[in-house]
């Protein structure tokens, strides 16, 4: 049996010390702030980051490219193991598909190894979920097609479960217009987004007041949670870790036997939901969008 590597990209908001304990290969989106030159995204200082986003800055991303892509899969195979790639959701980025492209370029020129990717369809720490998982099967000797099957067997049911503090950002990014960012904000309304079916950010709820929303996204997960088979949960936040600490809180008074993992959003996700941002993922029992 051949070995193989797992490659994901910087969308997935593992931490530095989970990366490295399942030796992730972490395809780099690009971050521009404020039209300076690009920067990769393990490059950014997360918290001076989020601190210029505060004061006014204007960051956007920019989807991994062909050569870094490239680059790094042709490194792994010219050493004779086979990739499995869980992309960033392509309902809300490229890169999967450059990804993709590049792999099956690279299928042509090494016809003997296995190339599989998989469009996880999710995001943050959602996508971080789904490569965990996939790590701790091979981590327990499952084969390549396995730990695919596997992951294509669950992903479908990953729920993500987010709240953002202030509207703005969303408005900037144009998931809001500016009138109900405006009035929003004044009744101090905080939406509840989904990663939907189709990969994409939806509103799926609005609650009055911070400490509310975060209540809310764990009561949602009491009501369709499954931690059978995925006995984790993972929490990512901008900025606000005694939040996403009081959201662990919750889940544990819960789920007393879940391990959870907290982690921060990473600039690709955080230019689009600002400072204050809270994500909770999970495992349910219900496929998303039903």
């Amino acid at each position: 049996m051949s070995n193989y590597q797992i490659f994901t990209d910087s969308s997935c908001d593992l931490t530095k010390e989970m990366i490295e304990k399942y030796n992730l290969l972490v395809m780099q989106l690009e971050v521009i702030i404020d039209d300076k030159p690009p920067v990769l995204n393990k490059d950014v200082d997360i918290k001076e980051f989020y601190e210029q986003l505060k004061d006014g800055a204007n960051a956007k991303t920019a989807a991994v490219t062909l050569g870094f892509f490239e680059e790094n899969m042709r490194a792994v195979l010219e050493a004779g193991d086979d990739i499995l790639y869980l992309g960033f959701s392509s309902g809300l980025s490229t890169t999967y598909y450059n990804g993709a492209m590049m792999m099956k370029e690279l299928r042509e020129e090494f016809p003997e190894r296995k190339l599989y990717d998989i469009d996880t369809l999710c995001a943050s720490v959602g996508q971080g979920l789904l490569v965990y998982y996939a790590a701790t099967l091979k981590e327990a000797g499952a084969t390549i097609e396995e730990v695919k099957s596997k992951v294509e067997a669950v992903m479908a049911n990953i729920h993500h479960q987010v709240t953002v503090d202030d509207l703005f950002f969303l408005q900037r990014g144009g998931r809001l217009n500016a009138a109900t960012a405006i009035v929003g904000s004044v009744l101090k309304v905080k939406p509840i987004i989904d990663v939907n079916a189709e990969g994409k950010l939806e509103t799926v709820g609005k609650v009055r007041g911070r400490k509310n929303a975060l209540k809310e996204l764990v009561d949602r997960m009491k009501t369709n949670a499954s931690l059978e088979e995925l006995n984790f949960v993972f929490i990512s936040h901008s900025a606000c870790l005694e939040d996403a600490q009081y959201v662990e809180k919750l889940v544990k008074e819960a789920y007393p036997s879940t391990e959870v993992f907290i982690s921060d959003i990473g600039p690709v996700i955080g230019a689009h939901t600002g400072p204050g941002a809270i994500a909770l993922c999970y495992h349910g029992n219900v496929v998303k969008g039903n």
